[in-house]
């Protein structure tokens, strides 16, 4: 690490406990542009021996629990990168330098399981119903669904998931530690629209070395410094393809193509059936060439939407057709 990042750096820890509480806010504001600083706490943070590691991830938690919007997004963008260097270290079984990593992911962890009173969060999730049109289908293109007494009862109601509550944790072990990392990961695919390119980056780049780590993959990556192979769950995968996906379509075509194709790679090899699944039907949606979308522009997906003409089938089932149905059942 140059002398030049560790200035900055230390200069950046000194300055925020000099802030008087009315600047936060400007200073939050202006801080997601100070590129040079941003490039020098992910040198820190990938060095797991440097002496400025505890006071960073010690100041980047002050910034999440701080409450003020912008600083707990800049703590995000350095998600993926901490949990690649906690899980690096993990697999060396060198836990003494990974302790403040481990307590930042941990700090986060505790505060996001909970609401401002204190009281643990359910997080719910709406399933969306096919028979109605949506920014990924139209009903139309699945084919024809028969309307039966059943299909009617049940159209129109959303089926909801919940998730939580979640147990706090003071430490992390091999039994626990995907269970917080997927959690993790989900907090940060929540404020994807936030993160800045080089978080993307980092995204990708990390779910291809944890999925091909300690495999013959490695050889082909090229991918140095770790060479045990790191343990996986299935539901920190479909985390990390949510990240990837989005990846594609926000200037990150081939990082996030090789991320996909490894995570592929992991999950067939470890018969995981949710995130090929997931996998493959992104890969089933990609068009054919690179998306040659600006990092500055607009963050959409581009879907085919079926032009909204008044077409009805001359056998279509109306409230009428249905009434008289019922009566001369009666």
């Amino acid at each position: 690490m140059l002398a030049v990042d560790t200035g900055v750096v230390e200069e950046w820890l000194s300055e925020f406990k000099t802030l008087p509480e009315a600047s936060i806010s400007s200073y939050a504001t202006n801080l997601k542009d100070k590129t040079a600083l941003i490039s020098s706490l992910y040198k820190v943070i990938q060095e797991p021996q440097s002496e400025l590691l505890e006071p960073v991830c010690h100041q980047l938690f002050e910034f999440y629990r701080s409450g003020e919007e912008q600083l707990l997004r800049f703590t995000l963008q350095f998600l993926p990168e901490l949990m690649w260097c906690y899980l690096a270290v993990s697999s060396s079984r060198d836990l003494q330098s990974s302790g403040c990593i481990e307590a930042l992911l941990l700090g986060v962890y505790n505060l996001e399981i909970v609401d401002k009173e204190g009281h643990s969060k359910v997080l719910s999730f709406t399933i969306p119903s096919l028979s109605k049109p949506s920014v990924y289908h139209e009903p139309s293109s699945i084919g024809s669904m028969a309307l039966t007494e059943g299909a009617l009862s049940q159209h129109g109601l959303s089926r909801v998931v919940y998730s939580g509550p979640h147990p706090q944790r003071e430490m992390l072990t091999a039994q626990n530690r995907f269970e917080v990392l997927t959690f993790l990961l989900l907090c940060y695919n929540a404020a994807l629209s936030y993160m800045p390119a080089v978080s993307l980056q980092s995204l990708c780049q990390i779910c291809s070395r944890i999925c091909v780590c300690g495999y013959p993959r490695q050889q082909v990556r090229k991918y140095k410094g770790v060479n045990s192979r790191i343990p996986v769950s299935s539901e920190f995968m479909v985390q990390m393809l949510t990240g990837i996906y989005y990846a594609f379509y926000n200037g990150e075509w081939d990082l996030a193509r090789k991320a996909m194709d490894d995570i592929l790679y992991r999950a067939q090899l470890e018969l995981y059936p949710e995130p090929l699944l997931v996998a493959n039907a992104i890969k089933a949606s990609l068009p054919q060439g690179a998306m040659k979308s600006s990092k500055e522009g607009t963050k959409c997906i581009q879907v085919e939407i079926t032009p909204t003409s008044s077409r009805i089938s001359r056998n279509a089932v109306t409230s009428m057709s249905i009434r008289g149905h019922r009566w001369k059942r009666h």
